[in-house]
């Protein structure tokens, strides 16, 4: 009878086994592509579903949906994975693109076209880096801001809250707002924060040299490419629309497999000067229908 082997005791399992994986600061690029996605899809489901009980009142449910973003480590965690996208191995800066098309342009803009010591002031929304594409551009002069500030430099603010300008100091020539339209959970807040990005915008004085007119005032919109190919409520036509009836005008636009960037010059500025196209309000309509779309939508009231 042949001898039996003694199997070697398992060691017992660490505790962390049985937790979400740690997210690290120092390496976010050590994080698989398959987990940040996993991780930025659930806390986007889950924020809005918090949303929603809080509107109806269900105390039971929001403090559920709360442990389980606490669980997963909430807001924090939720941009160290954006973080990790955004790096260089992932190809994710999505400011790579403004800065591809400002290279692009007609009359290529130069710092030294612009005059001695100007730049282009720009506001990132949501930023959670400071040495990505647009602030290594001599060009801009960028002033970041987020919900959640994860570095020095990144002021710690809610674009909705922030105090609207009182003079052509606190404007900018640009505004983006990258993958962060989508993180508002309502469609009536989506259209409130588009129609606020317009009393941040610069009006060109008659000084300005004409290549700013290209690219000055603009929007720099990015959005999940699914929210316009794949929404019951939203298409391009629709969000086209929208945006003329704010008074932007698209002058680019890219679609990548999961991404949609579009840069929106806002015409409509300038001492009493009256809007070409009066603002019209969008209602939640069913445009494209099937059962495997998503419901994400922009409401102006």
């Amino acid at each position: 009878m042949p001898a039996t082997r003694k199997r070697k005791p398992k060691k017992p399992a660490l505790l962390s086994c049985g937790r979400p994986p740690t997210i690290s600061h120092k390496h976010p690029a050590s994080l698989s592509s398959k987990f940040t996605r996993t991780l930025i899809s659930s806390h986007h489901q889950l924020h809005k579903a918090l949303v929603n009980a809080t509107t109806k009142g269900d105390a039971a449910s929001a403090a559920n949906i709360k442990a389980q973003l606490e669980n997963q480590g909430g807001l924090e965690a939720y941009q160290a994975a954006s973080i990790t996208g955004q790096g260089s191995q992932r190809g994710g800066d999505s400011s790579k693109v403004l800065m591809e098309w400002f290279a692009a342009l007609s009359s290529p803009l130069k710092e030294s076209r612009l005059g001695e010591g100007r730049k282009l002031k720009m506001l990132e929304v949501g930023a959670l880096k400071t040495d990505n594409a647009c602030s290594r551009s001599r060009l801009l002069d960028v002033t970041r801001i987020d919900l959640h500030a994860q570095a020095e430099g990144i002021l710690q603010q809610d674009f909705m809250q922030r105090p609207a300008p009182e003079t052509e100091k606190q404007q900018f020539h640009i505004i983006s707002l990258s993958l962060v339209l989508n993180y508002v959970p309502d469609a009536s807040g989506r259209g409130e924060m588009l129609k606020r990005t317009r009393s941040f915008l610069r009006v060109l004085r008659s000084q300005d040299t004409p290549l700013l007119e290209e690219v000055s005032p603009s929007l720099f919109l990015v959005l999940p490419a699914s929210c316009v190919i794949n929404s019951r409520y939203l298409n391009e036509e629709r969000l086209t629309e929208i945006m003329e009836s704010l008074g932007f005008v698209m002058i680019k636009r890219k679609m990548s497999a999961k991404l949609v960037y579009y840069l929106w010059r806002y015409t409509h500025t300038g001492a009493g000067r009256k809007d070409v196209v009066k603002e019209r309000p969008f209602r939640k309509e069913e445009i494209r229908p099937g059962r495997k779309r998503n419901n994400f939508a922009i409401v102006l009231h």
